[in-house]
């Protein structure tokens, strides 16, 4: 896809010509764009010219006593579980909207100045990547935090426009691009034609809930309750939503419900794959639902190019081989899935007739 290429090569400072330092790309130093991707599980920050600089876990530590942020980020990850009651650990993000303004605000302040290291010469300009449905009342709340954070102007783009741009997706022609964005707290589905949402829908059923099925199955099952940590790490290493060729095992460390002593037992896929059942039921039926409701010209661009899944979810094991077997349709994962809605913001900031279109 050379146009695509040659997108990327401007977005990165380059020259697309030569493929050597732009001259313009200095003076993106200057310019301060930056674009968000504002997850409830990560938070991706993308510098004009610069390309992603920072991707750490959405999570802001209070030291309650002292009235202060005591970490950010994936520092403040590393604390979850483990804090004396003085510090607070908190998720600014809950199903992909902003549910602690002062946490958010001070989560989005400290990744601009990290992205850029210093005390920036100009206000930045945002681009913000936000979930399809979300209320007026919720976009103003991230709009405010954005502009509380010190930026110039504040924009926000539907995230699965932003994913489909950074998958490559030919968003501005007059045909049917599917993409479904499987974040932390929503499943974002959307058929996108000339640059518009011909329909979209956020279910708000994704990574959070399976992680929360399973510590539930360990609880239920194993007589063992773990934190939010360990089911993560069990969904990645063990976790598919169809049977896998070669059974994986692992062991896992928690508490005995009744006896309260810690204890270890051993898991296997096909538990993970039962305990994953719910959420995975509700994705599925979600994108059957919107294909129903998807207008009939473009029912055949769909069935020809398939679906593109993005986001951290796409990522678990063979989700793109039952989705493909229960909807007959191709279906694709993006080269980079977790971090296509940021390159998509970043790609929308170099493009202004492209953002006139696709931002509110």
């Amino acid at each position: 896809m050379p146009e695509f290429s040659k997108a990327r090569k401007e977005l990165y400072g380059m020259d697309p010509a030569s493929g050597g330092l732009n001259p313009m790309s200095f003076m993106s130093h200057f310019a301060n764009d930056v674009a968000i991707d504002l997850g409830t599980a990560n938070t991706c920050v993308f510098a004009r010219g610069r390309g992603i600089v920072v991707n750490e876990p959405s999570i802001v530590a209070f030291n309650t006593a002292k009235g202060q942020v005591e970490a950010v980020g994936q520092e403040a990850y590393e604390m979850l579980g483990r804090t004396p009651p003085n510090i607070r650990a908190v998720r600014p993000m809950k199903d992909g909207v902003i549910a602690d303004f002062d946490a958010a605000e001070k989560m989005i302040s400290h990744f601009v100045r990290k992205a850029y290291g210093r005390r920036p010469l100009m206000r930045p300009r945002l681009v913000i990547g936000v979930p399809p449905e979300i209320t007026p009342v919720e976009r103003r709340a991230v709009k405010d935090s954005g502009f509380r954070a010190k930026a110039s102007e504040v924009h926000l783009v539907d995230e699965p426009m932003a994913a489909a741009i950074g998958a490559g997706l030919p968003v501005s022609d007059p045909s049917g691009n599917m993409i479904i964005d499987i974040g932390g707290g929503t499943t974002d589905i959307a058929v996108i034609s000339m640059a518009g949402t011909v329909y979209g829908r956020s279910l708000r059923v994704a990574g959070d809930a399976m992680n929360e099925a399973i510590a539930t199955y360990m609880k239920k099952a194993r007589n063992l309750l773990i934190g939010e940590r360990t089911a993560e790490q069990i969904k990645w290493e063990v976790g598919s939503a169809a049977p896998l060729d070669e059974p994986l095992k692992m062991e896992v460390k928690g508490r005995h419900v009744s006896e309260g002593v810690p204890r270890t037992v051993t898991i296997c896929d096909q538990e993970i794959r039962e305990a994953l059942a719910e959420p995975l039921r509700q994705i599925l039926q979600a994108v059957r639902d919107s294909l129903e409701r998807v207008p009939p010209e473009l029912c055949s661009d769909i069935y020809d190019a398939g679906m593109v899944l993005t986001g951290g979810g796409a990522m678990l094991r063979k989700l793109d081989q039952r989705l493909a077997r229960e909807t007959g349709l191709p279906v694709l994962v993006a080269e980079n899935p977790l971090t296509s809605v940021v390159i998509g913001a970043g790609m929308i900031l170099s493009d202004e007739a492209l953002m006139r279109r696709v931002v509110s």
